[in-house]
């Protein structure tokens, strides 16, 4: 079942900017193992937090993103970078959608589904 895994990430003491340039690193290599989308979020309220997100069609193919040697290698370069344990969650995706940017300029003027007259 295609799921979501939500990674949280919380950067040590002064470390914050070194672990979003790592992140923003590794964060696209989920691609290679599958994955449908990536992102990486920084909360604005705290600025050591981090939520890294991924969506896969396959459990096993998250797995063999965690466990692979490019997530291993972060790992251990990055360990001393974030808290731990870093304790991420697979969510199964339920329901989803996305608006595409033509249509949401549409939406955003009012004209979305409606025929001009004039």
């Amino acid at each position: 079942m295609a799921g979501v895994v939500h990674i949280p990430w919380y950067a040590t003491g002064l470390r914050k900017d070194k672990l979003a340039d790592a992140l923003t690193g590794i964060a696209p290599v989920a691609l290679r193992y599958g994955a449908t989308s990536y992102a990486v979020y920084r909360s604005q309220d705290d600025r050591y937090k981090f939520l890294q997100m991924a969506a896969f069609d396959e459990h096993r193919d998250w797995e063999r993103y965690w466990n692979g040697p490019e997530f291993i290698d972060f790992r251990v370069l990055t360990s001393s970078w974030y808290q731990v344990p870093v304790l991420y969650v697979w969510n199964d995706l339920i329901a989803s959608g996305t608006l595409e940017p033509e249509a949401a300029n549409h939406v955003a003027a009012g004209v979305a589904g409606t025929e001009l007259n004039g």
